[in-house]
């Protein structure tokens, strides 16, 4: 049997004139060493002291400028060859040389990580180990690379093995993205052997998407990770002319706050925290971590803290695998909230990261945000999308060219007279000639080249040519050729599905990782553990941490403040250390919080030695550290007759005795510091008695004159909060208490302190009534039917109010006194049962909590609804008026200590 070159009509003379061949000669003739000096040229440095006219004569160079082109060239190959990504592909040098080693071993199957490192050496001029770590790196982002084998776990920290153990291979999305030899810019490698890209047509936003950190000479970048649906989102809004915005999102997921974020610009900011549930009462979990961290740093941090005493916790237990699980157990006493708070403070829960755009683009760094990043991106992805339409158009319509002369020539036969011309020319000619009556169907001019391939046709199908099927073939071309024409026309619309396509086919699965929200400010000082003793030595004067044999006064921490008063009416505030000098003679010493508006102090003081008495209440907030106040009239020889610190604002009365002065015929008489307003720590105070008081006496304790406190709950950092943000849940006296509902049936009354940390499943959060019932249906699992119950709240421990089978779940949940719920069944056999509306109150009386409740009906149920509640005139609370204040009467933290000191003067 021949070949089928043996049935051409004429030999090919032209074999060694191919375009293989024609590389080939290029690549080994001068014409490639001419190419590989300029492109070295672009990239080597010029210094001053190369290229002299006369090698034999002597130059004298100063060192100062060799180091200073020494270093330019330098700082200038490492942030362009090393450490910056380009802005058109997103790659550094190091990993778009891995890219394309993978590409040229790409068969379909893995090859080990070690043959792809030796491979990518020969465009990489570095060691072996910076190859693979960066090719470890791009498999660890689980969207370039289909990796087999361990390679490492960025929750955990561990590394990958060996590169000789583990495997990788092109994934599905990089084939499809990354690669189209024949609008890719090439260049020479290193060594002037092969070609390699300059930058791959990458046709997505990669660098937005996987996140670029390097650090250079004199430069650095750190461009982080976004979401793979949000960014193409986004480019179809680009697209479209719409605004649209981009915020990080993170593989280790977390929490992270992005108000902040500057468009990923110089001087932006993004904190992002763990995910910290709490267990129970005496254990805390971690199923998130924050970026840039691990669950072996993040340990290690808050083992740290512990020593440190900022926290104290019993034991850590890390039971992470494939999804992150710490388990912190607590000692029995030691709040949870505060110990959450604790974390986000004081160790690696909580990080903040600087984000900084930085690119290459035209060989110079670039300072550039995210959103102009993916402009540029999305830009040049319809750019490469019009020069791949381009070229198909062009090889269609070569295609149509051919096929229409093929069937041309066979047609009309003009193989047949081939024999009566024995040289090329005149067989041309003879074509041209023949083909003259046709031109004008052509879409080009007939050239050689077309001439050739027509000789070359082997007889076997010029004797089995079908012209329907060639008819058919053409018309085809055509209406390829209208398709591509018509996406060139509307390019813009070809991108937006080019872009939606991406999404539906590798979109599954990259939904968001990392949770947006806003987070509130945790004050160091209000949740460390007081890890040391304070001590006071009164009549001396001092106040510290080291004074073991004098007056114990309470526990604190080093970072605390104390404010100190003395018997001359001075105030200071202080660090709290070892040992200080505040003043002698001290009255009162306690913790400080500058935040604290409901701690009022109630004082009388003798203004001079012998002058009248005034009596005064203020609060103290605005301080400056280690300044002394003067609350008295600065006169000298004032002194503090009475002082009382009241937490909530108390307000007693005292019984004041005078001394037998002249004709005063009251010589004893009540006060009720109650009856005072209070103001600012400098007033003058209001006047007692001009005489002199012999005794001061603490008739009757007071209650709080302020104000129940407004609490909100600001749904966006899920805190409660007294600065008028969010929800407001009510006016709470001290004894007043929240009911919290949870989605999963537990049911909990706690005090609402501001601390506090809320289950992401919560469902109701207000203002705690005892007298309040609780309607709820669920459904009982084991039973398999729905229940109604109604029930009073009986103890403030958290407890289940639904059956513990795992199947069981809460369908509604109301604390209106008469609610209305709605039934909806489910479509039998094609019959619809009418819905059904049910009052609660006269379906089920008040029970204990622990009742399992009426059933509600054998039917099946497809949807359980609330209805508004029929109308209930609720009790009103009465609360007490308004006091006098001229500061601000919000609270955020109680202290413990009354601080009541009588005075008796001799």
């Amino acid at each position: 049997m021949k070949d089928e070159e043996d049935d051409n009509i004429i030999p090919n003379e032209d074999e060694n004139n191919s375009e293989e061949n024609q590389l080939d000669d290029n690549l080994d003739g001068d014409d490639s060493e001419e190419i590989i000096s300029v492109n070295a040229k672009n990239f080597e440095g010029q210094h001053f002291y190369e290229n002299q006219e006369e090698e034999g004569e002597d130059v004298i160079t100063k060192v100062t400028g060799m180091y200073k082109d020494w270093f330019l060239d330098y700082a200038s190959y490492v942030i362009l060859e090393r450490a910056v990504p380009a802005i058109e592909d997103g790659f550094k040098p190091v990993q778009r040389r891995i890219m394309h080693s993978l590409k040229e071993l790409d068969d379909g199957r893995y090859n080990k990580v070690a043959n792809v490192v030796g491979h990518t050496m020969q465009y990489h001029p570095h060691g072996d180990a910076s190859i693979g770590d960066a090719m470890v790196q791009i498999g660890q982002k689980d969207l370039l690379i289909d990796c087999q084998g361990n390679w490492g776990n960025i929750l955990t920290g561990d590394g990958a093995a060996a590169s000789r153990y583990i495997e990788a291979r092109l994934s599905k999305f990089a084939l499809e993205v990354l690669y189209s030899p024949k609008i890719t810019d090439w260049g020479v490698s290193y060594d002037g052997r092969r070609a390699e890209p300059n930058n791959l047509p990458v046709k997505f936003p990669l660098l937005l998407a996987q996140g670029a950190e390097g650090i250079a000479v004199g430069l650095s970048t750190k461009v982080l990770p976004h979401n793979f649906n949000e960014l193409i989102d986004a480019s179809i809004k680009i697209l479209k002319g719409k605004a649209f915005t981009l915020y990080p999102d993170f593989m280790t997921q977390g929490i992270a706050d992005v108000s902040n974020y500057n468009d990923g610009l110089r001087g932006g900011r993004v904190r992002v925290r763990a995910k910290i549930a709490q267990l129970d009462k005496n254990t805390l979990v971690i199923t998130q971590i924050p970026f840039s961290t691990n669950t072996t740093t993040l340990i290690d941090s808050i083992l740290k803290a512990n020593d440190k005493g900022k926290i104290k916790i019993k034991k850590i237990e890390d039971n992470t695998a494939a999804d992150v699980e710490i388990l912190i157990h607590l000692f029995p006493g030691v709040s949870p909230d505060k110990t959450i708070d604790a974390l986000f403070a004081f160790t690696a829960c909580e990080t903040s990261v600087a984000p900084l755009g930085c690119v290459i683009e035209d060989n110079k760094p670039l300072f550039i945000g995210v959103s102009e990043m993916l402009k540029i991106s999305t830009h040049r992805t319809v750019d490469l999308l019009r020069q791949e339409l381009e070229i198909q158009l062009e090889e269609l319509k070569n295609k149509w060219h051919f096929s229409t002369l093929e069937k041309i020539f066979i047609r009309e036969e003009m193989y047949i007279d081939f024999k009566l011309y024995s040289d090329r020319e005149s067989l041309y000619k003879y074509l041209y000639d023949r083909f003259e009556p046709f031109k004008k169907s052509f879409v080009r001019e007939i050239n050689d080249d077309d001439l050739q391939r027509l000789t070359q046709i082997p007889m076997i199908r010029i004797t089995r040519f079908d012209s329907d099927k060639a008819d058919d073939f053409i018309a085809k071309l055509e209406d390829e050729m209208k398709e591509v024409e018509h996406n060139l026309e509307n390019l813009t619309d070809f991108a937006i599905a080019y872009f939606t396509r991406l999404k539906e086919k590798y979109g599954k699965g990259r939904e968001r990782q990392t949770e947006l929200r806003v987070f509130d400010n945790v004050e160091a000082t209000k949740v460390v553990l007081r890890n040391t003793k304070l001590y006071v030595n009164r009549e001396e004067g001092f106040v510290g941490t080291s004074l073991k044999k004098d007056e114990y006064l309470t526990d604190c921490s080093d970072i605390d403040d104390v404010i100190v008063f003395l018997r001359d009416g001075k105030m200071l505030v202080t660090k709290v250390d070892a040992k200080t000098f505040v003043g002698k003679d001290i009255i009162h010493v306690a913790i400080f919080d500058k935040s604290d508006k409901r701690t009022i102090y109630n004082m009388m003081y003798r203004d001079g030695k012998s002058g009248p008495s005034y009596i005064k209440r203020f609060n103290v907030s605005g301080v400056t550290r280690d300044k002394p106040y003067d609350l008295t009239n600065e006169t000298a020889g004032s002194q503090v007759v009475y002082f009382s610190h009241n937490p909530n604002g108390e307000a007693e009365v005292i019984t004041i005795l005078l001394r037998q002065v002249g004709t005063i015929k009251k010589l004893k008489f009540d006060i009720d510091f109650a009856k005072l307003a209070i103001k600012g720590r400098a007033s003058k105070g209001n006047l007692v008695t001009k005489y002199p008081i012999k005794k001061i006496e603490l008739k009757e304790k007071g209650i709080s004159t302020l104000l129940p406190r407004k609490v909100w709950f600001d749904d966006t950092v899920k805190r409660l909060n007294v600065d008028a943000r969010g929800e407001l849940l009510g006016e709470f006296k001290p004894s007043d208490k929240i009911l919290v509902i949870s989605q999963s049936g537990k049911l909990k009354v706690i005090i609402p302190e501001l601390s506090t940390h809320f289950d992401e499943d919560m469902i109701v959060l207000e203002k705690f009534n005892p007298k309040k019932p609780i309607s709820a249906i669920y459904y009982d699992g084991e039973k398999e039917r729905y229940y109604l119950k109604r029930f009073l709240v009986e103890t403030d421990k958290e407890e289940s109010f639904i059956t513990d089978h795992p199947n069981s779940q809460l369908e509604i949940v109301s604390t209106d006194y008469r609610p209305v719920a709605q039934l909806i069944f489910a479509k039998v056999k094609g019959v619809q049962k009418e819905d059904l509306h049910i009052d609660v109150e006269d379906f089920i009386a008040v029970k204990g909590f622990k009742a399992l409740g009426n059933q509600l009906t054998t039917d099946k149920l497809k949807q359980v609804n609330l209805l508004d509640p029929l109308p209930y005139e609720e009790p009103v609370e009465e609360v007490p008026e308004k006091p006098e204040l001229e500061e601000d009467d919000s609270v955020e933290t109680e202290l413990d200590d009354d601080g009541q000191i009588g005075l008796v003067l001799d």
